[in-house]
């Protein structure tokens, strides 16, 4: 197969490296030239605000890219052609140009994505051009592993044991395309030119992300740094205040690091015996897991996976809607969750165990809509990538696959209490409350009115009340479950 296409055209989306890229490696194994391109695609742009971080990191990650390509291929003009449009509109028009025969991309399995895919697959097709699409973000994809009956799963630990037993037998091994990056073509000239700003693309305000390295470069060390970590993960993965997670959710979603790389990684050092590897590879396996749901039961994207729960009947108007604001303002008067949604809201990162704990308590405490939640949370995530925001969203309100059951409600005074037991995390967000002790610092509700004082904090003022009572949603929680799995029962004991 080898140079068996005369030019073909690599379009990059969330695959933002050159090395262990399938589409580039399938590109350069069967075409005699390539080209490259990148498109900021005003379809997904237009509804972001002008301060969006991740537009900031993608834009700073492409320059890097454009870059490296230069430099590997050791062609100043063999850079990435950067594209400003509409998928649908410049991805055929850049095809047509180039007299490509063939565009290669990695396969996306969110269903606005799909819908694109199609439509420039319909407009290539109109050309004479293939649209070839090739595996890349997950080890095993949409239903490469099936349970017994032939089915998909639904249940994270069988497809665990199944996902680690294929990845041990065929491990995905990761590969560089390395001197094939000479194949690469020069850029035409209205295309030879530097990467558009973002100014120029309409995100002249946008932030970088606090602490997270862009690039190839950037995914490179901030792993380096976990490695070091990675054995204590399992016992430092649940406290926020430590430095436990590996920080590279974020370079997963727009793949400046490969998935397969990881796997690797991780998978040697839990068969050399790490429990936090094995930990970790682990949360890396949900990831697969997530991707194959959203491709096998593409329904959750706005629905429950057990269809039953879109019966329950959520809380509505003007209090409903008060609460929603506080909840993602950070004013509940709960330190933890409100700590979590300062650090959402000033950063766009949420420690995992946080997007849990902030997650129930607004489905289970405040009664709201779980797919409030996630449109929130897609706003700000820096990570946000939809199967695994859907995923965990889904998990919290015990209305997904494999997710907690209805009557575990975390309590968040709890959870603080175990979690960040000296307020750490808690006072780098609520600074207002520095001056209540430890045992204050979770429910300063609780707190005695002389020591409120002491500590110059005025309920109310300072900082709210909390504006629901734990036991008493927790009650009512229950109760809003209950109906919908007795109308169920029910409802089997008709069938039957």
């Amino acid at each position: 197969m080898q140079n068996t296409i005369k030019a073909g055209l690599v379009w990059l989306r969330r695959d933002l490296r050159w090395q262990d890229n399938p589409a580039l490696q399938f590109a350069l194994a069967c075409c005699a030239q390539v080209h490259c391109v990148f498109l900021f695609d005003t379809d997904i742009l237009q509804p972001l605000p002008a301060n969006d971080r991740r537009v900031a990191f993608i834009h700073a990650s492409v320059e890097a890219l454009d870059a490296t390509l230069r430099e590997q291929a050791c062609m100043s003009r063999a850079g990435l052609i950067v594209l400003h449009g509409t998928a649908r509109t410049e991805i055929p028009r850049l095809a047509r140009l180039l007299q490509v025969q063939c565009v290669f991309a990695a396969h996306d399995y969110e269903p606005l994505a799909r819908q694109r895919d199609e439509q420039v697959h319909v407009a290539l097709a109109a050309q004479g051009v293939r649209l070839e699409t090739v595996k890349d973000h997950v080890i095993w994809e949409r239903r490469e592993l099936l349970t017994q009956g032939g089915k998909p799963y639904g249940v994270f630990t069988p497809y665990l044991r199944a996902w680690l037993a294929r990845t041990q037998a065929a491990p995905q091994t990761p590969r560089s395309p390395n001197q094939m990056l000479q194949l690469l073509a020069p850029r035409p000239d209205p295309y030879d030119t530097p990467v558009p700003s973002l100014t120029q693309l309409g995100f002249g305000a946008a932030r970088p992300m606090s602490g997270i390295m862009t690039g190839s470069s950037g995914a490179q060390r901030m792993f380096d740094d976990f490695w070091e970590r990675m054995d204590d993960y399992e016992q430092r993965r649940n406290y926020p205040a430590v430095k436990g997670p590996s920080y590279l959710g974020v370079h997963l979603r727009f793949g400046t690091i490969s998935i397969r790389q990881l796997v690797a990684i991780a998978l040697r050092r839990m068969l050399e015996g790490s429990t936090g590897a094995t930990v970790w590879l682990s949360e890396l396996v949900w990831r697969d897991f997530y991707f194959q749901i959203l491709a096998n039961f593409p329904h959750v994207a706005g629905g429950a996976f057990k269809p039953e729960y879109d019966r329950l009947q959520w809380e509505q108007g003007a209090r409903a809607n008060d609460h929603f604001i506080a909840w993602c303002e950070g004013r509940t008067g709960y330190p933890l969750v409100d700590a979590a949604m300062a650090q959402l809201n000033q950063t766009g990162y949420m420690h995992n165990r946080l997007r849990m704990v902030a997650g129930s308590f607004l489905v289970k405490h405040l009664g709201i809509d779980w797919r409030w939640g996630e449109r929130y949370f897609a706003e700000k995530l820096n990570d946000f990538d939809l199967s695994a925001n859907n995923g965990g969203w889904q998990w919290v309100s015990s209305c997904g696959c494999d997710a907690q059951p209805y009557f575990r409600i975390f309590n968040p005074v709890t959870q603080s209490q175990k979690f960040d037991a000296q307020g750490k995390f808690i006072l780098r967000y609520l600074p207002q409350l520095r001056g209540l002790n430890a045992k204050h610092l979770h429910a300063p509700w609780q707190a005695k009115p002389v020591d409120l004082s002491a500590a110059g904090v005025v309920l109310g003022h300072d900082y709210p009340f909390p504006i629901v009572d734990h036991a008493q949603a927790r009650a009512k929680t229950l109760l809003r479950y209950a109906v919908v799995n007795k109308s169920v029962q029910a409802s089997a004991g008709v069938l039957q």
